[in-house]
């Protein structure tokens, strides 16, 4: 059972809340259109991978300081939005998100949790493809909403 909870509160948030979740919510269509059709979901994967690589490449600082790259990664609406948690060295920044406004939409929707946890995951490839951007990151999901944990871990660490 996905268990996503809020507590973050204000107006500011929830609008930013409520237009990931209409984002979230014609993503769902989409693909639920394509399915109809037949067509593979690698399409969804490969396009949310460039979105990220087009940001990570233009939007983000080209640095090999994973503290500079998060300030930029992680502003601090985007933080709330997702009642983030940070933990960053120079070795590691490690990322726990206590609610995800896409999994609220996906619910929404009345999506089966399988789908859910796809849908999540396809959409993290856009983190996916930003990370692609800095050859000395890598990147690594753990845990998700989607799947049923209690929050979601994504890391993002130095090469060794």
């Amino acid at each position: 059972m996905i268990n996503n909870k809020k507590t973050e509160q204000g107006s500011h948030i929830e609008e930013l809340r409520s237009g990931i979740e209409h984002r979230a919510t014609w993503f769902a269509l989409l693909i639920e259109e394509a399915r109809k059709r037949g067509l593979d979901l690698s399409f969804a994967r490969d396009a949310i991978y460039r979105c990220g690589a087009f940001h990570g490449e233009n939007k983000l600082p080209r640095t090999e300081d994973i503290k500079e790259f998060t300030e930029a990664f992680l502003p601090e609406n985007t933080r709330k939005v997702f009642e983030m948690e940070t933990d960053v060295t120079e070795e590691e920044l490690k990322v726990t998100f206590h609610y995800c406004p896409l999994v609220e939409a996906w619910q929404k929707l009345g999506l089966p949790e399988e789908d859910i946890a796809e849908f999540c995951d396809i959409a993290m490839d856009g983190d996916r493809g930003i990370v692609s951007t800095h050859e000395t990151f890598e990147y690594r999901l753990g845990d998700t909403i989607a799947k049923g944990c209690p929050t979601c871990e994504l890391f993002i660490t130095k090469k060794k």
